[in-house]
């Protein structure tokens, strides 16, 4: 600090790569606020760094590619698939319950093991913590489904989590580690994606939010309005809900009732 005008342009350029356009302008946009800080705000509105933006606009246009959705069938598919390992123990969990909380990634690091509450036939209550600290007012709660419960009960029993954080990092030799990485996340869900055999360019596809946009999909294939899709997630707007999914709602929970009916 500060960058040069031209390493500013390069990580543009190179960065364009393999990341969405959209992605790129909001590091730029936080690189651009740091330099500000310490009196060097002209550095990214230069030259070099606006040709560089155009040159990715060219390229790659405002166009976003979706993220591929995760269904409750897609779900169990990747599940079926991973091994009996204490990672793939972990990985079902957090997979089952990513699609019942319709959590974000970094909500879902976040989750504590005493945060699974009232625990009974009919699966549990998950707390989910607000994202803002000393804000417990702002703490919900979702239910999660009898078959979730079981994969995460195996995965704590085995484990031996009883306390911090409920879903952990895990070493090539399966040691326990801290508190998972939200970047590691879409890692897992395409790396079961690939165990599973999907198509390659569907795991391409697949994000940290594939199992909320799967979840709906599924509502939305069962008839479920969008108020109810509204209040099932945590959307600020109409429109994120018809773009990708929120959470916390009766809605899900009639959903994954009436895919136990069916399967059974």
């Amino acid at each position: 600090m500060p960058a040069s005008a031209e390493t500013a342009a390069a990580f543009v350029d190179d960065m364009a790569k393999v990341r969405a356009p959209a992605t790129v302008r909001r590091y730029i946009a936080s690189i651009a606020s740091a330099h500000r800080a310490i009196g060097h705000g002209d550095t990214l509105r230069s030259v070099p760094v606006r040709l560089a933006l155009q040159r990715m606009q060219r390229c790659n246009g405002d166009r976003q590619v979706s993220a591929e959705g995760l269904t409750w069938q897609l779900c169990q598919r990747l599940m079926q698939a991973s091994g009996d390992r204490l990672i793939d123990l972990r990985n079902r969990a957090l997979l089952a319950v990513a699609y019942d909380a319709m959590l974000r990634r970094a909500d879902l690091t976040s989750l504590l093991a005493p945060d699974l509450l009232d625990e009974g036939w009919d699966g549990a209550m998950l707390r989910v913590r607000s994202g803002k600290a000393g804000r417990k007012d702002r703490d919900e709660t979702v239910r999660i489904a009898p078959d979730t419960l079981r994969l995460v009960h195996a995965w704590l029993s085995t484990s031996g989590i009883a306390e911090g954080y409920l879903f952990r990092s895990v070493d090539k030799g399966g040691r326990l580690g801290e508190r998972l990485d939200p970047s590691r996340v879409p890692r897992i869900f395409k790396a079961m994606a690939q165990e599973a055999v999907l198509p390659e360019a569907a795991v391409k596809r697949l994000s940290g939010d594939s199992p909320r946009i799967g979840a709906v999909q599924d509502i939305i294939a069962a008839g479920v309005d969008l108020p109810a899709i509204l209040e099932a997630g945590p959307w600020k707007s109409v429109a994120a809900a018809e773009g990708q999914p929120r959470r916390r709602s009766g809605a899900l929970r009639l959903v994954r009732l009436l895919q136990g009916a069916g399967s059974g």
